[in-house]
């Protein structure tokens, strides 16, 4: 959990210190906490030690913030363009608020200025002003729109005859699609197999003629892979889905928007965070304007390619993801984008799936918001002091949390929900074993269930040969409290019962 405080700043005489963005000195980092409250602020912002960068102790009162290095060239970092890897260091620098203030008014026919609305419900729930920054209301219902528009009009008229291609879960190719239609430029598209039915269609449908969508791969991963095989091939320019200079600026164009929109800087932007691509643009653009708002990453816990990335201070291949969110579920943090993040060290924090899951439904049923699991990541993360929530806040100040997408299949939701309720403990499985005689079930239903439990599932298959047959049973509680209830019922009931791990493969066969 990330708590957002407001600490007088009380400069630290030795040893070392940890760093953030906007930053204060700190000798010692506390538990997961930083609270943001709406008095006039010096921040002092702390989180785990695996996010924080050691530095030598600063002099007496410093000024120092995590922005200081405006402009870092890569060194050692190899980009990828037109099927020649190229080293960055030559080429690019870091991305700066120039440079997406350059975006912005590049990209302002091709993109809406995303509304900001206020989430009575997370205000409620905070007691802070909640802003959902409306990323799904863009014409392919993401925010990847704005690095692929940026990207793409700055080719010349001999790179747009070359052709273009990318890799994405859906949202990145629906925004390069869109481009190339407009641009009229020939591209090619991979999606992994695991990428909704729904992104494909529409997909197809933003591209029409000028585009071709590839379906391969298990993951983003592969599917970056294989489109950078076509570009090495085809001589087509590579437009990655979030690790350029020209795709991070263009995302970044969020930040600005959102400094026009509010009277005042707020306290604190959460952003989600998959290849880091928008955490990274939008911090960019919040270090020169926005100096006193803290950017905050909220990840797939299931996928926390970034946090990984930082924890072993250079990107790192993840062996197993959740693809749940699928639009930020990346094996690989980007090179340049973890640079960046590094260098303005900005805090992330991971969000369960299930939490996720949560508060899709709870966008979907109090507030209308259609939204993907990437598009809840940012809210998801929020909550109340005292909470179980990744990063609270207290009463009295201003966040932003960035919506990043609606494209979600609706046949989706049944998983959605079932993650849902394992999430908040009100679903649980158990493995029974039944005596092979009649009323067994009848027995199990009267001395084991509680009066506001329910079977949601029952899978047996009576064996002739066995005293006994297994069942598979999913058991929705009235609250998470009852659970202490079944567990009593059940030891003390002469069936064989098992609670069934939600580590075990059994389990993820059906969440």
């Amino acid at each position: 959990m990330l708590l957002l405080a407001a600490s007088p700043s009380v400069p630290p005489d030795k040893g070392t210190c940890r760093i953030r963005s906007p930053v204060e000195w700190s000798t010692s980092p506390s538990p997961r906490s930083h609270t943001v409250d709406g008095a006039p602020r010096r921040l002092i912002v702390r989180s785990r030690a695996r996010l924080a960068r050691t530095l030598p102790a600063p002099p007496a009162n410093p000024t120092v913030r995590a922005h200081i290095v405006r402009r870092l060239v890569l060194t050692g970092c190899e980009g990828h363009n037109g099927g020649v890897l190229i080293n960055e260091a030559t080429t690019s620098e870091l991305v700066t608020a120039t440079e997406v203030e350059a975006a912005a008014a590049r990209i302002a026919d091709s993109v809406i200025t995303s509304p900001l609305h206020v989430s009575e419900r997370l205000s409620e729930v905070t007691g802070a002003t909640v802003y959902l920054k409306r990323e799904d209301l863009q014409a392919v219902r993401s925010y990847k729109i704005r690095g692929a528009f940026n990207f793409m009009l700055q080719l010349t008229a001999a790179e747009r005859a070359r052709g273009v291609v990318c890799a994405s879960a859906g949202n990145h190719a629906q925004g390069f699609a869109r481009a190339c239609n407009e641009l009229d430029i020939a591209g090619v598209i991979f999606v992994p197999k695991t990428t909704p039915r729904q992104k494909i269609d529409r997909i197809r449908h933003f591209g029409g003629e000028d585009v071709e969508v590839v379906i391969d791969g298990s993951t983003y991963d592969d599917a970056s892979d294989l489109a950078k095989v076509c570009a090495a091939r085809t001589g087509a320019l590579l437009v990655s889905a979030f690790d350029d200079p020209r795709t991070i600026a263009g995302q970044g164009t969020i930040a600005a928007e959102i400094h026009a929109q509010l009277p005042a800087e707020p306290d604190a932007i959460i952003v989600p965070v998959g290849g880091g691509g928008v955490l990274a643009g939008i911090a960019a653009y919040a270090a020169e304007h926005m100096p006193d708002t803290t950017v905050i990453g909220a990840e797939p816990e299931g996928a926390a390619s970034m946090i990984a990335a930082l924890a072993a201070g250079r990107p790192v291949t993840l062996e197993d993801i959740d693809s749940f969110a699928d639009g930020a579920a990346v094996r690989r943090a980007g090179e340049i984008t973890f640079r960046m993040i590094q260098e303005l060290g900005l805090p992330i924090e991971p969000v369960p799936e299930g939490r996720t899951a949560s508060e899709m439904l709870d966008l979907y049923q109090v507030d209308g918001i259609i939204a993907e699991p990437a598009g809840a990541l940012a809210s998801a993360a929020l909550g109340a002091p005292g909470s179980a929530a990744p990063i609270t806040v207290h009463p009295g100040s201003t966040v932003v949390c960035l919506v990043s997408g609606g494209n979600n299949d609706i046949s989706r939701y049944s998983e959605v929900l079932e993650r849902s309720l394992v999430h908040e403990g009100l679903k649980h499985y158990f493995i029974v074993n039944f005596p092979q005689e009649p009323g067994a079930l009848r027995r199990f239903l009267d001395e084991v269930l509680g009066p506001d439990d329910d079977i949601a599932l029952f899978d047996y298959v009576k064996r002739s040969d066995r005293e006994t047959g297994p069942a598979f049973v999913g058991i929705t509680l009235g609250r998470p409290d009852d659970l202490a209830g079944l567990l009593e019922r059940m030891d003390a009931s002469p069936l064989q019962i098992e609670k069934v791990p939600q580590d075990s493969p059994l389990f993820r066969m059906f969440v």
